[in-house]
């Protein structure tokens, strides 16, 4: 060791005494490997180009045998054949279509620390937009790529440092990655706690919501995209995609409903406490209070509180004054006339949906029918509803009146008119129905408002439970009743007969309808089960009775949305109380030449009289417990099959040999189901088929959870300590203030 200079590879010399700095000008530093050798940052054919040294060497001109590799390679790390005088472009930078180019004081960047920087700012830029969203702001078509989705789905074309551009195949790899594209790696661009959705699942649900659903209460748009929806308020975006879980779940989001049930139900009064004044919140408590979410216990069923709240959230932001809305508005409101087309439907629907509430739950219903809602064919058109919602408001409008007349009498104890009152307000009410009928019908509305037409007039009749055999005309108000419930089964069986493109054995209304039809359906059965278990059964055709009672079973199993739920339940205590009355046609049946008068009695009188028209199911709930449960003459213990209809008839309690039109989609497995106080104890059951679940659609959702009492109040919820059981054979714990 002389002192002689090295000679390093590419014929420059170095000093060995030299230090770190004078071998890397640019102030580079050497890079450390585990166990090897020390290698340079800069690439082997430029190891030299960056002597400046520190001993005054900056001026001294580079050798003629140094090279110096392009911007490109330098990052890269590769070797250049760049010719710098005269100036010819590497051959890596022609091929690759770069900027070749030399800089003096060119540094290279890391790929992963630029990674890191990018995924930072797509993270900002994302938390940015989700919060001027939920401040009101909506995006212009100019701004979209400049989001956060279109940047992940267009190609990366400009970094800080403009030196980087179209040498990053890593950066694309990352953002290929946040595309979910050879990775297979979902994108998830909706999420309430923990429930994630991607864009193809809210597009699928949307569709589904839309097609099935929003012909029973079309208020919304089918035209304005999810992501609108989601704009409007984060509410009525999940209001949406909840209803739509009923029936479907998308392959990748199983049990859909179940899962968004709790952080919906918490989401809602989240909302709902801080005193909403935005219109939309509203529109998606219609949509809950119509479809409402499932409930682990019946007195945790908030539905006709919740229809309160619509009606007060809705008068207090103004909507029933939509031409006055700055009356109710710290700043001036003004409305063009597509707003307040929309918020004069949205009150329409608030009152409709209050009627069906307070109708199907048998308590008064908070509505206001104000001159907002009256028809003025010479007013503002855009004060005028859709010919549906029209109609469908004046039949609301007409059980309003019915209930207001018949079940709120002031000087009664229970608000039942007298029955003389009662027998002449019939006759008011039924020439009423009849120009309302006639009106509705030459509209031909289609079938839905037809089935609420039908349903307004169970409602009338099913006051006649309240008379005596005293009361004039007696038997024609009981033939009346019997008729409005034999009118609504047929056209609703009729209608579902037109089957669900994605279902070919079921139809589309009993799948899909409103909680209030399911609750008129419940009704109607129990009014054939108790005309044709009394004296009315001889003025009758008791094989149309037992036929269309059948399908009245079947009906309400169909409507089942929750693995052996409270309406399949239901259906089978119908079945227990039909078969401890050992009907017999052949003793029962209509004889036209057997002149001997009917023998009427008190046996129809309804006990319960405090819940309105729907009186008459807290009722035969009461009567069950009373008659069949606690003589033991009627469980649920150990039901292999549903119950088959006449199988007393056969000496058998329980038949496993259904009748064909009983057939489930499923047996339902052995379960044991009574606990030690006569209520309903947890099942493993399935009862229906079905891929998803969904609110308990009776009486208000009924059902689902604990049974803790020793007695039933009919006063209060029906089915109080009546039913126990699980959603899909699972444990559910209740939700919050269950």
């Amino acid at each position: 060791m002389d002192g002689s200079p090295i000679v390093a590879r590419g014929g420059a010399s170095l000093s060995p005494t030299s230090p770190t700095s004078s071998r890397h000008g640019n102030g580079g530093s050497k890079r450390k490997r585990s166990g090897g050798p020390v290698t340079h940052e800069s690439s082997p054919g430029s190891a030299i180009d960056d002597d400046h040294g520190d001993h005054g060497d900056h001026d001294k001109k580079r050798q003629p045998g140094v090279k110096r590799a392009c911007n490109e390679c330098r990052q890269q790390k590769l070797r250049c054949d760049v010719v710098q005088d005269p100036f010819q472009s590497c051959s890596r930078c022609n091929r690759l279509k770069l900027d070749c180019k030399i800089e003096s004081n060119f540094k290279r960047i890391g790929k992963r620390s630029k990674h890191a920087e990018m995924e930072r700012e797509i993270d900002r830029l994302r938390r940015n937009i989700a919060r001027a969203k939920s401040q009101g702001f909506v995006q212009d078509d100019d701004d979209d790529m400049n989001s956060p989705a279109a940047a992940s789905t267009a190609p990366y074309t400009h970094t800080r440092n403009p030196s980087l551009m179209g040498s990053d195949e890593a950066v694309s790899s990352l953002l290929h990655l946040k595309r979910g594209g050879a990775y297979a790696v979902p994108h998830y661009s909706y999420e309430l706690e923990g429930v994630r959705l991607t864009d193809d699942n809210v597009t699928h649900l949307f569709n589904e919501f839309f097609a099935y659903y929003h012909p029973f209460l079309p208020f919304l748009s089918p035209q304005q995209p999810p992501d609108q929806y989601y704009q409007q308020h984060h509410l009525l975006f999940w209001s949406i995609i909840s209803v739509a879980a009923r029936r479907f779940s998308p392959l990748d989001c199983p049990n859909l409903l179940t899962n968004l049930s709790g952080p919906m139900t918490r989401f809602l009064w989240t909302t709902i406490g801080e005193v909403p004044s935005n219109y939309h919140v509203v529109k998606a408590m219609c949509l809950l209070c119509t479809w409402p979410l499932p409930t682990s216990t019946t007195t945790s069923d908030p539905t006709h509180i919740l229809c309160g709240v619509m009606m007060k959230t809705a008068t207090g932001i103004g909507l029933h004054r939509p031409n006055h809305i700055r009356d109710f508005s710290r700043v001036s409101v003004e409305l063009n006339k597509e707003q307040l087309a929309d918020r004069v439907t949205t009150w329409a629907v608030c009152n409709i949906v209050a009627q069906n509430v307070g109708t199907g739950y048998g308590q008064p219903a908070s509505t206001l029918y104000d001159w907002t809602l009256a028809l003025r064919p010479g007013d503002d058109p855009a004060l005028h509803l859709s010919t549906d919602l029209e109609a469908r408001l004046q039949i609301e409008r007409f059980c309003d009146k019915v209930s207001k007349e018949m079940y709120s009498n002031a000087s009664d104890p229970r608000g039942v008119a007298g029955d003389e009152h009662r027998a002449m307000l019939m006759r008011v009410y039924r020439r009423d129905y009849g120009e309302l009928q006639a009106s509705v019908m030459s509209q031909q509305l289609g079938p839905i408002v037809n089935l609420h037409l039908r349903a307004a007039a169970l409602h009338m009749r099913l006051a006649g439970f309240f008379d005596s055999s005293k009361t004039p005309g007696y038997m024609d108000d009981l033939m009346g009743l019997w008729r409005a419930a034999s009118s609504f089964l047929d056209e609703l069986l009729e209608v579902d007969k037109v089957t669900s493109p994605r279902d070919s054995v079921r139809g589309t209304i009993l799948l899909y309808a409103t909680n209030y039809l399911q609750q008129m359906l419940v009704a109607a059965g129990f009014t054939l089960l108790k005309l044709m278990r009394s004296f009315f059964c001889k003025t009758i055709d008791f094989d149309r009775g037992r036929s269309l009672f059948h399908h009245s079973v079947k009906a309400i199993r169909a409507t089942s949305v929750v693995h052996n739920d409270l309406q399949w339940r239901l259906a089978e205590l119908m079945v227990q109380m039909w078969n401890g009355a050992r009907l017999d046609s052949r003793n029962n049946a209509y004889n036209p030449d057997d002149d001997t008068a009917v023998q009427m009695d008190d046996s129809l009188q309804l006990k319960v009289r405090c819940r309105h028209s729907m009186s008459l199911v807290f009722d035969s709930v009461w009567r069950w417990r009373e008659e069949y449960q606690s003589a033991g003459r009627g469980s649920l213990e150990n039901m292999k099959q549903p119950t088959n209809p006449d199988s007393a008839n056969d000496s058998s309690a329980s038949s496993s040999q259904l009748d064909s039109t009983l057939l489930p989609s499923h047996p339902v497995p052995t379960s044991n189901m009574l606990n030690t106080n006569g209520a309903l104890a947890p099942s493993v059951a399935a009862g229906l088929s079905g891929p998803t679940t969904g609110p308990n659609p009776m009486i208000g959702g009924l059902g689902f959870g604990e049974a803790n009492y020793d007695f039933f109040d009919p006063h209060h919820w029906m089915l109080d300590g009546l039913v126990d059981f699980n959603y899909a054979g699972a444990f559910v714990p209740p939700l919050e203030g269950a």
